[in-house]
């Protein structure tokens, strides 16, 4: 299984440290976030990543150069090092569902993939959330019972998405007017899914049905849970909980403190 880190954002949240460097490279414990994130995977028997950059672009694409237990280029020799290449988005930060059709040469042909968040820590077990995704499965969310405002609606027997709602506003969406938000299992995402490289022929139907143009140089933009709601009505895309899991999103300052708790409780 290849993966799939999100490290292109502005990180506007993280200001003012990332007025000179990206939220990828946000240090948490002396080292970046990316790193974190690479080494989980890695440790995880994932070998091969591709990484999207847009914001500080040439830092990104630095730290992946630099380091020693990274290669860039297939062709050059692994000895148990990882494969990491880099999605080219500095033309246009292009979202999350974007990102994964623009990056569709290192990942199509691979079967299935993950996508990891570059600002997410937690504890989730990467190894056994791949053995829990069904064969049937065009994607497999992790979620949890915590905390938010902002749900992923799912079916309780078969725990297929069928939509979202945010409690804060009030707003929803689901796949069929038949379904009623109440009656489905509401659990909140966590960054962290699987999908399998089936997406990336029908992100262009999604495409082509909205009216969007598929640009092939420069990419589309467009977030990939507007391209899941779409799909979910045809696909089965299956929600996947996890246990007992310890979820950080690095993406504001006051997390930074407990990003770094959680980091020395995992050593």
């Amino acid at each position: 299984m290849k993966a799939m880190i999100f490290a292109a954002g502005l990180g506007t949240r993280l200001k003012p440290l990332t007025d000179t460097l990206p939220k990828a490279l946000v240090p948490v414990c002396d080292k970046p976030l990316i790193e974190h994130v690479t080494r989980k995977l890695h440790a995880a028997g994932i070998d091969e990543a591709v990484v999207n950059i847009h914001y500080f672009a040439d830092k990104v694409e630095q730290w992946v150069n630099e380091e020693p237990w990274i290669v860039t280029e297939k062709s050059e020799k692994r000895e148990g090092k990882m494969l990491v290449e880099i999605s080219d988005e500095r033309q246009l930060l292009l979202e999350t569902g974007g990102a994964v059709l623009h990056a569709r040469r290192y990942l199509q042909g691979c079967g299935r993939f993950l996508i990891h968040n570059v600002d997410i820590l937690s504890n989730c077990n990467i190894s056994w959330f791949e053995q829990q995704v069904k064969d049937d499965a065009l994607a497999s969310l992790l979620v949890s019972d915590r905390k938010t405002s902002r749900f992923l609606l799912f079916e309780p027997e078969t725990m297929r998405m069928v939509g979202w709602m945010n409690t804060d506003t009030g707003d929803y969406c689901v796949t069929s007017p038949n379904i009623i938000p109440a009656e489905c299992r509401a659990l909140a995402f966590s960054g962290i899914h699987i999908l399998s490289d089936k997406v990336l022929s029908l992100m262009e139907e999604y495409l082509k049905e909205k009216g969007l143009p598929v640009d092939e140089e420069k990419g589309t933009r467009f977030p990939i849970m507007s391209f899941y709601m779409w799909a979910a009505a045809k696909h089965p895309i299956y929600g996947v909980v996890a246990q007992d899991l310890h979820f950080i999103d690095v993406g504001k300052l006051d997390a930074l403190k407990p990003a770094e708790e959680f980091v020395k409780s995992q050593v």
